[in-house]
């Protein structure tokens, strides 16, 4: 019923040397317990496996399962040995191909380390697409002056977060105010008097 065949011929140890207490010993008549017994019942399994032609002993295998064999990585560094968290998630990263948007992360992330305070102070960065980042000045003034180091700014980014991340500077002044509020607005420029 569970898969084992239990079937007299295939008995190895007759039921007649059982009792409550453990196995009767054919040669001399004595109760086998503890270790005896499983030795006992050792060398009756391994005469039963001689009666079918199967070698006794420990198993060997093809070569095929060998590689599935643990080795000890010994005393120098392995894969499977523990490793920092950082250089896990930067492995992950690599793996999946994050690591372009993660050094894209760090332009953001540090962007006053890598700029200069002063700058950081007047400007921010607010997009970063294929390689061009995009910086929003807080005057027209700042827009200017970001023009001008554009090409230092470039280069202080590349030694900060690698090179390559940033490959152009696209700087904006100031957003003007809105006019346009709510669903429906009358045609026109808006109120010119103020800025224009």
């Amino acid at each position: 019923m569970d898969g084992v065949d239990n079937s007299p011929q295939n008995a190895d140890i007759s039921t007649a040397g059982v009792t409550p207490e453990g196995v009767l010993s054919p040669a001399d008549g004595e109760t086998l317990k503890g270790s005896d017994l499983a030795r006992a019942a050792l060398e009756a399994a391994r005469a039963s496996a001689k009666a079918r032609g199967k070698q006794g002993g420990r198993r060997t295998t093809g070569g095929a399962n060998r590689s599935k064999r643990r080795r000890w990585s010994g005393a120098g560094p392995d894969d499977r040995d523990p490793q920092p968290l950082g250089r896990l998630a930067s492995r992950v990263a690599a793996d999946h191909g994050w690591a372009e948007r993660l050094a894209g992360g760090n332009v953001f992330g540090k962007w006053a380390k890598l700029v200069g305070e002063d700058v950081a102070e007047h400007a921010k960065p607010i997009t970063l697409s294929d390689g061009e980042l995009t910086v929003q000045a807080d005057s027209t003034a700042w827009a200017t002056q970001l023009r001008l180091l554009q090409r230092e700014l470039i280069k202080r980014i590349a030694a900060g977060v690698g090179d390559g991340v940033v490959k152009k500077l696209k700087v904006q002044g100031p957003q003007a105010p809105n006019w346009r509020f709510g669903p429906r607005h009358a045609p026109g420029r808006g109120p010119r008097d103020t800025y224009g």
